[in-house]
């Protein structure tokens, strides 16, 4: 393909605003992986009550109707962070939020807890749904053992 001198400055032209954003966004951290988000200053959706009201509600549920379970509450959340973020798009539909935390349980003993936040996936896909996991409470390993899908 032949270019004439005035489309290949042009082209040159773009290529070095390109390569200026690009630097530009690297030396100022906006450029980093879009499902790589690591913030445990700032844990926003994952830090929602209505998703840690859900998760001690289900899992007060869970304990009551699994057999062999110790029958305790989740009584406060720790160290919440957004350890992942999965963007919805046209080939991954459903946005999602990978987040962990510690739990402390009413028998005294703190567990890690990691849990997904699925946006639009509520009930008649009204809201979002949440899925979680606490360290050692999955008996029939839906998470596969040590909760490690949803890590």
């Amino acid at each position: 393909m032949l270019m004439n001198r005035r489309s290949s400055g042009a082209m040159t032209r773009f290529g070095l605003v390109l390569s200026a954003t690009m630097a530009l966004a690297a030396m100022t951290g906006i450029a980093r992986a879009a499902d790589m988000v690591l913030d445990y200053a700032n844990p926003g959706v994952c830090a929602e009550q209505r998703f840690l009201g859900k998760i001690t509600n289900r899992f007060r549920h869970q304990v009551t109707h699994v057999p062999n379970l110790p029958d305790v509450d989740i009584v406060a959340f720790h160290d919440i962070h957004q350890h992942r973020y999965k963007e919805a798009s046209e080939k991954w539909p459903i946005g999602r939020r990978y987040c962990g935390a510690t739990v402390a349980l009413s028998d005294g003993e703190s567990r890690p807890i990691w849990y997904l936040i699925e946006e639009g996936m509520g009930f008649a896909s009204l809201g979002d749904n949440v899925e979680f996991c606490v360290s050692g409470f999955d008996r029939w390993y839906v998470y596969n053992g040590r909760c490690r899908v949803l890590r």
